[in-house]
């Protein structure tokens, strides 16, 4: 009838027309009641009781909140996303200003169209104060500002701290987790949640993937800063005070904050970081290859119809991801596959399914085989939450029974589970990876896809689903905000597990992460239109990535959304992709409508009518193939406590400052590459800075000497690429005699 929670849904970025606004207002400030009610209530008021007693105000009547960040192109996700965030109408009053150390309550009362009255129940509200007392806050180093340190402290304790760290004028500031806007983030304001942020993520400055550590670097050296929190964070870098990093944290009821603060070089900084919060592990060779995906690859024909266009047209491929390959409900059955139902939720096993020769996977185990053979390593898609639209049936149905009834989920202070509040999969229950004995059971489900069937690895999607300061994870070990956070690192270590369980190496394909992902096997840079502004976001991504120890990174080249790519964009992206930790093609799905939009090299180069696309990307996947050991054994070196695999040119030459002038469009891939994509369109030639040293163009051969930037020509089959001059000997047959 009438709904009113004082936190909302509690999405990061954006209120909803049920909640309080601000949810935890500071001292003099108002607060926005809002209300939604149904069509029959014909009038709100607001019972109000503070200091001066009680107040009856009126509601005002629906308006319409703003539909922030509403999408509608670019396939079937950006409409749901659309939808979720459309206008909702809603009732609201305006308080006057709170006062601290005061308690207020409230309730509404409804009147409907029948003339019957319905009543809330009561809520509180207080305000909180910033002060110099109120906390421990321990920061290493000498970097704290004095009289800096303030807590926002409400009835109930500590609410938030902030604090400043001192910035030297030639300080460069990097990191916080991947980010698509800069490299350096000085000048800017941020935070660190993880959060879904459908495209377009370097113009809204959120990233599925944030950490609380910054790298910073100077003239004199470099230093790190570690907030030792999953909670939120937020971060003005010098854009108030030019000479102050000021840090805000959220204490969701602890009254104590650590900072870590590390000293050295830009890479023992990093390293430092990693080996606190979780050191990366190597990975197969295979990771280095190509990788294919489509969405629409949906039957087990299509797989292999595509898999055979890969090798008519020579173009090698190592790993497939199929992401369309389950049923969408159980996300552990293929679609079609004949099975009876556990009741009880317990496990298939492979002799469990039948699958019908005409249907969508007529033989799963005979088409892994298959694709081994061709020393192919094969993927599936995940997404970590059981689904409830619609209302769930047959196996899904046991599966929600058995996880509610075993404790295996998500859930809300009151032992409700959590409802997904994000507008993927909507009111999906999720498991509570942070728990023993839920992993045990989510991944036992899936126990026989790897050990059966001979599954290499998997896409663990999503991750970003966890919204709520009272949700409960691992049991009631994390709860709220912190829970959230790390959600999706447990969730790509619970998948690492059962694939090393089964004797397979850890290969995840993660989007989101927070601090100790750096130990979970690889990431992309999440969903992207097929854009120039979406690649040049991408390069930064990965160069910030890399800076907070993310080694295995890649991007869907080109883009995933949308309609295909021009051939030069497309053939651009190849190019830099080469040259990336993972390279890898993917597309959304698009309903099967035609024109067809795969990101297949043959597709784009129909779509396009440009003939240069099959042979310039047959080029560079074959050079991706060369370059398989080099890559493998600068992931080592990484790995090992080395600098990142793909990183910027300031890592490696931390004291020249032309180094920062191309930071978000030239990076080394391991010690001896320098790669300067080119990054728009309709270029001949392209400029590409050089730091001091000796250097040798990859595609000529001709050595060049640094500590300058030189202008070479840009043709559409080559990406500027330069190799130290004591590297070459060994490097140069990489390049040699590629086809075309």
């Amino acid at each position: 009838m009438i709904r009113h929670r004082p936190f909302g849904s509690e999405h990061p970025y954006a209120v909803t027309g049920d909640q309080r606004v601000p949810p935890l207002p500071v001292d003099g400030e108002t607060c926005e009641l809002r209300v939604r009610a149904s069509a029959s209530v014909t009038s709100i008021v607001c019972e109000w009781s503070g200091p001066a007693g009680v107040e009856t105000w009126p509601l005002l009547a629906p308006s319409t909140s703003s539909a922030d960040d509403v999408a509608g192109d670019g396939g079937h996700l950006a409409a749901a996303q659309a939808r979720s965030l459309a206008d909702r109408s809603f009732w609201s009053v305006t308080t006057p200003p709170l006062a601290a150390g005061a308690t207020y309550r409230y309730r509404f009362v409804a009147t409907l169209s029948s003339g019957a009255v319905r009543r809330t129940r009561w809520f509180s509200v207080t305000a909180g104060a910033w002060s110099s007392a109120g906390g421990r806050l321990d920061v290493g180093g000498d970097r704290l500002v004095p009289g800096s340190v303030e807590w926002l402290t409400g009835p109930e304790g500590p609410r938030r701290v902030r604090f400043a760290l001192r910035l030297a004028p030639d300080e460069h500031v990097v990191g916080f987790g991947e980010r698509y806007d800069a490299v350096d983030q000085r000048g800017r304001t941020l935070d660190a949640v993880v959060f879904e942020q459908y495209k377009a993520q370097g113009a809204h400055g959120r990233t599925y993937l944030p950490m609380p550590f910054a790298l910073v670097i100077g003239a004199s050296g470099a230093w790190g800063l570690h907030v030792r929190t999953a909670r939120r964070t937020w971060y003005d870098v010098g854009a108030t005070t030019p000479d102050r990093l000021v840090v805000e944290a959220d204490l969701d009821s602890d009254d104590a904050l650590s900072v870590g603060v590390y000293t050295g070089t830009p890479a023992s900084v990093v390293q430092q970081f990693v080996a606190e919060v979780g050191r990366p592990e190597p990975l197969p060779d295979w990771v280095f290859r190509l990788w294919a995906s489509g969405n629409e690859w949906n039957t087990q024909a299509r797989v292999m119809a595509e898999l055979d266009a890969h090798r008519q047209h020579d173009i090698p491929v190592g790993a497939l991801v199929i992401e369309a390959w389950s049923d969408e409900s159980t996300f552990t059955a293929f679609r079609d596959a004949r099975y009876e139902v556990n009741e009880d939720g317990a496990p298939h096993r492979l002799a469990d399914f039948a699958f019908p020769a005409d249907g969508a996977w007529p033989d799963p185990r005979g088409m892994v085989d298959e694709l081994h053979s061709r020393d192919v390593r094969v993927l599936l898609w995940q997404i970590p939450l059981l689904k409830m639209r619609p209302h769930p049936r047959g196996q899904q149905a046991a599966d929600v029974r058995a996880a509610v009834a075993g404790g295996y989920v998500v859930t809300e202070a009151d032992g409700r589970p959590y409802r997904n509040r994000g507008w993927w999969f909507p009111l999906a229950l999720m498991p509570d990876l942070s728990s023993e004995k839920a992993r045990e059971w989510w991944t036992s489900k899936r126990r026989y896809l790897v050990e059966e069937l001979g599954i290499d690895g998997f896409k663990t999607d999503g991750g970003e689903h966890a919204w709520g300061r009272d949700l409960v994870h691992g049991g009631g070990v994390l709860r709220g905000l912190a829970g959230n956070n790390r959600f999706p690192v447990e969730y790509a270590r619970a998948y690492g597990d059962l694939l090393r369980s089964a004797g397979k190496a850890p290969v995840t394909f993660s989007r989101a992460g927070f601090t100790g992902s750096q130990a979970h096997g690889a990431f992309w840079a999440g969903d992207e239109d097929s854009t120039w502004s979406g690649f040049r976001s991408a390069v930064v991504a990965g160069v910030t990535a890399g800076a907070c120890g993310i080694v295995y990174w890649g991007w869907d080249l080109a883009g995933f959304s949308g309609e295909v790519p021009d051939a030069e964009l497309y053939l651009r992206a190849a190019a830099a992709s080469a040259f990336m930790p993972i390279m890898q093609y993917h597309s959304e799905f698009n309903h099967h409508r035609t024109p067809a939009r795969d990101r297949t090299p043959w597709n784009v180069a129909d779509q396009t009518g440009d003939e240069r696309v099959l042979p310039v990307f047959r080029r560079f996947a074959h050079l991706r193939e060369r370059l398989v050991e080099y890559l493998s054994s600068s992931a080592a070196a990484a790995v090992a406590g080395g600098a990142p695999l793909m990183r910027g040119l300031f890592f490696d030459h931390p004291g020249d400052p032309a180094a920062w002038s191309v930071a978000d469009r030239q990076f080394l891939l391991g010690d001896d590459l320098l790669v300067a994509p080119v990054l728009s369109p309709g270029a001949s030639t392209w400029d590409v800075y050089l730091p001091a040293g000796s250097w040798v163009d990859v595609w000529t051969g001709a050595p060049v000497e640094g500590g300058r930037t030189v202008t070479r020509p840009a043709p559409i089959d080559e990406v500027p690429v330069y190799c130290r001059a004591s590297a070459w000997p060994t490097l140069s047959e990489v390049f040699a005699d590629l086809p075309g």
